[in-house]
This record gives structure tokens, C-alpha cells and sequence, in this order.
């Protein structure tokens, strides 16, 4: 139900990613603030609405409707799906909050205007999964996206910034086991964007904390992020590595013990490295959603550590 969710911000940059350079876009730079609400809402919706409707089309159709129920997924996946949650309506919201700077309202009625849009879109999503009998309503996912946009709303209100930012990377993921092989076809897709998007063995989610803003006297770059990371690996399904394919056929992998991963790494915020250019300065808000590539040291539940000269 969740592997979707990472796609999510993608579709949305398409409002934000121009709605950031403000008057320019809308070339309209004495437009009063009932105007500029109207606009950006009216956008807001459109946006909101469309991404929904192909979301429908790519997720629900063709799977069979149901009366609307609930659904407990918390120890599925090694609640990858969660993160993928948080990360999601932390960035809608991230992204709606830059262009709703542009509105000319108050400080705090932007940030929660564009801070709660994450939550809404998302919940909207969760009522959708409530109708359709392959998933279920969620709360553990309610409870995630909650998260996500309370962690961008508090750091706005107290600091107007963005000092502690999520972030994402993922790899492309190979099985030498054909059956394997088959099985991540059947459940992450084919193509680079699906695996990427939708492999959670492949993914990795970040807490990336910029130092300078809480010690603004150092000398530490205020450019340069330190990273903590979560994954996860092994897994060819939501609670076990054991199903029986179309054809009847039971297959027990077991034995693959699933687990879990710790990363710290340094990373780059993008928005903090200076530029009069306005096409750049969207460009960088882009690229701060994804975590930097670099030297990563990883200590996962198996009971070892590893370096990796370079993570993505």
C-alpha cells in the first residue's frame, strides 16, 4: 500500500517547483494578498487533485473495492513503509510552506496552511486504501504522516528554518537468485524508476541535521549536514520471506534473515550554499530532498559494521 508514497513529492514539484520564484511566475507583482491566497489555492487544488486522480488510476483501478475498514500494517516491512510516510508529508508540506511565502499572509498562517497539506493529501490517500480490500485504513500510517508534518511545522515556528530536514536515497538492487529475482519483479516492478521508488531493500531514509544553525559561532560550514540513516534488507514481503506464487508453487526463503540498518554519513544542504540565481535556488530545493552521496559508515542487526567509501 505504501511503496507509492515516495513519488509523491516528484508529482508535487510541479506546483512548487515554480510557485518558489513567486512574483515571477504569476507576473503579477502587485497582486494584493486576497489575489495571491486565490491563486495559490486555486493551484494548490489542481495540483492536489489531479496528482490524486492519477494516483487512482495507477494504484486502485483494477483491484476490487470493498466497504470501508481498517487495517493493521505496523510490522510490515520493517516499517520502511512508515518512514516512506514521514518522508512524504514532510516534504508536500516542505514544498507547499516555500510557495505559500509568496501569499503575503502571516508568518504563521502560511506555515500551517502549507505545513497541513502534506497531512490532507495523505489522509485523503488512507480513506481511498480504506475502500479497497487489498489494504485497509491505517493508523500506524496516520500516525506517520503526522509525524512527518509536525517535524516540519515545529521547526518553522521556532526557528523559520529548516534545521533538522528528511531526506531520501535509494540504489538500484540486484538478486542473483532467478526466484528472487522474479519475486522483486513481481513486487518492486521492472523498470529503474519503480525499483528505485518502490525497492525498500534499496532505500534509505535520513535525519539530516545542519550544524551551523545551532552553533552559529563555530567555524563548522554551514553547508555541511551530518546524517543519520535508516534501512533495511532482505525482505521479499511485508512480514516473512515465504509465498506461494501464481502457479501453487510455496517457496521458504526463510532462512534470508531479514534486518536492519544504521548509516551516519555527512551531507550537503543544498539551500544553505549562496546564489542571487532564482532557477538555481529552486533547483537546490529540488536536490535537498535526496541525500547526498558520500563516504557512510553502516552498523546494521546482524552484528557487524562496515565503511562504504561512497552510500547512495
Amino acid at each position: 500500500m505504501t511503496r507509492r508514497l515516495c513519488i509523491l513529492p516528484i508529482l508535487f514539484l510541479l506546483q512548487t517547483g515554480k510557485a518558489q520564484q513567486r512574483p515571477s511566475f504569476f507576473s503579477i507583482p502587485d497582486t494584493t494578498i486576497p489575489a495571491r491566497v486565490a491563486i495559490l489555492s486555486g493551484a494548490t487544488a489542481v495540483v492536489y487533485g489531479s496528482s490524486l486522480v492519477a494516483l487512482n488510476a495507477a494504484w486502485y483501478r483494477g483491484y476490487p473495492k470493498s466497504s470501508f475498514h481498517f487495517f493493521n500494517d505496523i510490522h510490515e516491512w520493517n516499517q520502511m513503509d512508515k518512514f516512506g510516510h514521514i518522508f512524504s508529508a514532510y516534504f508536500l508540506g516542505k514544498y507547499s510552506r516555500e510557495a505559500w511565502r509568496w501569499s503575503g499572509l502571516p508568518r504563521k498562517e502560511q506555515i500551517w496552511i502549507g505545513g497541513l497539506s502534506g497531512l490532507a493529501f495523505q489522509s485523503v490517500i488512507e480513506v481511498l486504501d480504506g475502500y479497497s480490500s487489498e489494504w485497509g485504513f491505517s493508523w500506524t500510517d496516520m500516525a506517520a504522516n503526522t509525524i512527518g508534518s509536525a517535524l516540519l511545522i515545529s521547526q518553522e515556528l521556532a526557528w523559520n528554518e529548516q534545521r533538522i530536514q528528511i531526506k531520501f536515497s535509494s540504489h538500484l538492487q540486484s538478486y542473483d537468485d532467478p526466484i528472487l529475482k522474479d519475486k522483486a519483479r513481481d513486487l518492486f516492478g521492472n523498470s529503474l524508476p519503480e525499483r528505485i521508488l518502490k525497492d525498500y531493500n534499496a532505500q534509505t531514509y535520513w535525519l539530516s541535521v545542519n550544524v551551523h544553525s545551532f552553533a552559529r559561532e563555530s567555524n563548522f560550514p554551514r553547508w555541511l549536514n551530518i546524517a543519520v540513516g535508516y534501512g533495511a534488507e532482505d525482505m521479499f514481503g511485508g512480514t516473512d520471506n515465504s509465498w506461494t506464487d501464481d502457479h501453487g508453487v510455496f517457496h521458504d526463503y526463510s532462512p534470508i534473515r531479514r534486518y536492519r540498518q544504521f548509516y551516519l554519513s555527512p551531507d550537503i544542504d543544498f539551500t544553505k550554499l549562496r546564489t542571487k540565481k532564482k532557477g538555481v535556488k529552486v533547483l537546490f530545493q529540488v536536490l535537498n530532498m535526496i541525500k547526498f552521496p558520500a563516504p557512510t559508515l553502516e552498523i546494521n542487526s546482524k552484528g557487524y559494521m562496515k565503511l562504504h567509501a561512497l552510500y547512495f
